[in-house]
């Protein structure tokens, strides 16, 4: 018992003293280097990257995409720029000029009225194989498809003439050609609304084989012929509707599937596509007029797949056909985009992630 005032003052002091004195150990703990550890703050919310649809506000219809070793996307499209335009991406989102696959000089001679459309790249046997259409308005019996090479994405390309024009191969209108290697040998197909067919290349890709058909494998419902291979199915797609006719355009993107390269392809109630019958895939929205014409499937680092296509922009429809691209989905072994409608604004893909 403390008997006097003196002492229990000094002992109180003594004892605040002492409290004070260990509060900065009791604060700061020490590391186990021996240096003082302080409260980490949180990790930051991982940024989730989108983009927004139209991927390139200039009129590049009917687009088509070839991936180099490096990684790099080369897109061509259709010549609303004067002899095929060529564009590049890392990541499939942000877009560079490059310049022309033609120039007025190197430019294909045969049907001289003709425009170049749809051009379908391919990188073959180290060279770069550029199938391309030839056709006027209406001239469905005039048009046909030629080939061009290169050594570059860029070019320069040396056009090889005509592989074969409609009145000869004796389909009407001869146009929008795919190319495809399935078991060591190389096939074209294509056409629109008056059949789409396949055909047998040479082994250098430059002709078609000697003694080769054309063989149909869908009806008139459709052009833009594209075909995936997936887990043991082969899926057409193509459109159909009015392509080009801005806010008016009913293009849309239709597709059906098959255990064969050529066929018979049908839809999801077993419909066979070579007699018309289609399932659609994307159609237009409240946004996007017309979109179609998708190029070849993309798939990127994380086994997501993406679609890249033209429509117009319903807000500007005089800007032409725009490219935009959206994921597809797979369920049940069908192909799937959200809503069958262009979106506005999704995630991006994932490209070189290290």
């Amino acid at each position: 018992m403390i008997r006097n005032h003196h002492s229990f003052h000094s002992y109180m002091f003594s004892l605040v003293s002492l409290v004070v004195s260990i509060l900065p150990v009791l604060g700061c703990s020490s590391s186990s280097d021996g240096e003082p550890s302080r409260d980490v703050p949180p990790a930051p919310a991982p940024v989730v990257e989108k983009y927004r649809n139209p991927i390139i506000s200039t009129s590049l219809p009917d687009p088509s995409i070839v991936r180099t070793a490096d990684g790099t996307f080369y897109l061509f499209a259709t010549e609303d720029i004067r002899n095929l335009p060529i564009y590049r991406s890392a990541d499939l989102i942000r877009w560079e000029y490059v310049g022309t696959a033609f120039t007025d000089e190197s430019r294909p001679k045969w049907n001289p009225q003709g425009g170049l459309w749809a051009p379908d790249i391919n990188y073959v046997d180290g060279q770069y194989l550029l199938y391309y259409s030839k056709s006027t308005w209406g001239g469905e019996w005039t048009c046909g498809l030629g080939v061009a090479t290169a050594s570059r994405p860029q070019g320069p390309y040396t056009d090889h003439g005509a592989l074969f024009i409609s009145q000869d191969i004796g389909v009407q209108n001869s146009i929008d050609p795919f190319f495809i290697e399935e078991d060591g040998k190389k096939y074209l197909f294509w056409g629109s609304f008056r059949g789409i067919y396949g055909i047998e290349l040479s082994d250098d890709g430059l002709s078609v084989k000697a003694g080769a058909k054309p063989i149909q494998i869908a009806g008139h419902q459709m052009e833009a012929t594209y075909i995936h291979r997936r887990d043991g199915y082969y899926y057409l797609f193509g459109s159909n509707g009015t392509c080009c006719e801005g806010n008016n355009s009913t293009y849309q993107v239709v597709y059906g599937r098959s255990k064969s390269l050529f066929g018979p392809y049908v839809t999801k109630d077993g419909q066979r596509m070579l007699d018309g019958a289609f399932d659609v895939l994307l159609h237009s929205s409240s946004n996007v007029a017309g979109p179609g014409h998708n190029a070849e499937i993309i798939t990127d680092d994380k086994g997501q797949d993406w679609m890249i296509y033209h429509g117009y922009m319903k807000s500007d429809p005089d800007a032409g056909r725009q490219v935009l691209m959206d994921r597809v989905e797979w369920f049940n072994g069908w192909p799937l985009i959200s809503g069958s409608q262009s979106s506005v604004e999704s995630r991006s893909p994932s490209f070189n992630q290290k």
